[in-house]
């Protein structure tokens, strides 16, 4: 009896250990699964049935190796990607990078913002879109500025716990679980118009440079808030470090793709097998749940999105944030106070009024998403091989560099990712 209570006192240590070690990965990868993606993925469901469930798999190492590469850059310079870009490439490099990710980010926020009010309509049709549209995005603002970096990071771990909510809704629905298991692991490509361009936005949503700058940043933030770096002095890390890391960073990327697999699933198993094959948006995939999977279900679907909204909106206007502010010199981080960095927090509330405002000028959602993934397609590969580029450099990295295999990967996805940017400027021009 005495042993099995150690072992029971034993696991519970290990499992309060490793939570402990969750922080801008989990949170990086949980942002990933906004409601811009929860609709692609809605998308590829609702058209494609199971066809296009193998991208959770296969489009998780990917992703991972690019975070971790983030990461790493953060812990052994001391300094988000921004800054490190402005170091070892020319201005226009980052200048272009800078204001695309602006760009994008803002129509996101805009587009995102939307799906939220449209979900809590779903709960609550009484409420006017117009108040929701800007209470949620004053909300996430004022939350951004005032709560300190230490609470404001602990409200996002929590947020991430919406994304259960799609896990839950996939364990309510009667599934082939063999086909899924098939369908998971082999690719099926039909080479169609329609299915290429659900692929690139599936990358696209996936491995987004709004996560790389994100994530870079925050790993900063997290040394400093805990004291193992200051603001002037960022610089060192160690083995304990990078391995902490890389365990945040491969579990946030699992559960965000865990999360993909199972929105698909369900909108394969509900609404592609019943005719329905016209999903524009997240909210439209909750309300289409109802007639075959219950009001449960269309409720937690709703749930999710507004969840993730919450988490990925304060990520987007960051990013950009961090970005302009690395790349003009301004004073960045979560961790000063409002007065200390006027400019940083100036970003953010530029960016998520805009967002708010997208939604008041007649511009389409789905057609803001499009401008966005045009955004993110152009910038997503010469960011990738500045990623790799730095990761895999002695000279900022010493004995951090990336092994050859690591090397070989990220080359392969900015081949990837430059082949899709591609394809998707070229189907929004046919």
């Amino acid at each position: 009896m005495e042993k099995e209570k150690d072992f029971i006192i034993k696991e519970i240590k290990a499992g309060e250990n490793y939570l402990r070690k969750l922080g801008p990965g989990i949170i990086t990868g949980a942002a990933d699964d906004d409601p811009s993606g929860i609709a692609t993925y809605s998308q590829a469901g609702a058209q494609f049935g199971t066809g296009l469930l193998w991208m959770a798999a296969w489009t998780f190492p990917l992703m991972s190796m690019i975070q971790e590469m983030c990461a790493r850059i953060a812990l052994v310079t001391g300094q988000g990607l921004a800054a490190n870009i402005k170091i070892s490439y020319s201005k226009w490099v980052l200048y272009l990078c800078t204001i695309l990710l602006f760009l994008a980010n803002t129509l996101n926020i805009g587009a995102n913002l939307g799906a939220m009010a449209k979900a809590i309509e779903l709960l609550n049709p009484s409420i006017p879109f117009v108040f929701l549209v800007i209470f949620i995005g004053l909300f996430s603002l004022v939350c951004e500025i005032i709560i300190p970096y230490k609470r404001f990071a602990k409200f996002l771990k929590y947020l991430v716990m919406s994304l259960f909510a799609y896990i839950i809704t996939a364990l309510m629905i009667n599934m082939n679980w063999s086909t899924l298991f098939i369908n998971g692991l082999i690719p099926q490509i039909e080479f169609t118009k329609t299915q290429l361009f659900l692929i690139t936005g599936i990358l696209g949503t996936t491995i987004s440079p709004y996560l790389f700058f994100w994530q870079t940043s925050q790993e900063v933030e997290s040394q400093i808030d805990q004291g193992k770096v200051t603001p002037e002095s960022r610089l060192g890390t160690n083995k304990d470090e990078i391995k902490e890391m890389r365990t945040d960073v491969w579990t946030g990327m699992f559960l965000s793709n865990l999360v993909m697999f199972f929105i698909i699933a369900v909108c394969a198993n509900t609404l592609f097998i019943n005719g329905i094959t016209d999903i524009q948006t997240a909210s439209d995939a909750a309300r289409a749940l109802e007639p075959f999977a219950g009001r449960f279900a269309t409720w937690l679907f709703a749930v999710g999105i507004i969840g993730t909204g919450l988490l990925s909106i304060p990520v987007l206007a960051g990013s950009s944030a961090y970005a302009l502010s690395e790349s003009l010199g301004w004073k960045e981080g979560l961790y000063w106070k409002l007065k200390e960095a006027r400019a940083f927090y100036g970003v953010i509330a530029v960016s998520i009024v805009l967002g708010i405002s997208i939604n008041f000028l007649g511009i389409d959602p789905i057609k803001a998403l499009i401008y966005s993934a045009i955004a993110n397609g152009i910038i997503a590969p010469v960011v990738i091989i500045c990623i790799v580029h730095i990761s895999s450099s002695e000279k900022f990295m010493g004995e951090f560099k990336n092994k050859k295999f690591t090397n070989i990967i990220g080359w392969i996805i900015a081949i990837l990712m430059s082949i899709t940017a591609l394809a998707t400027i070229v189907a929004m021009v046919l």
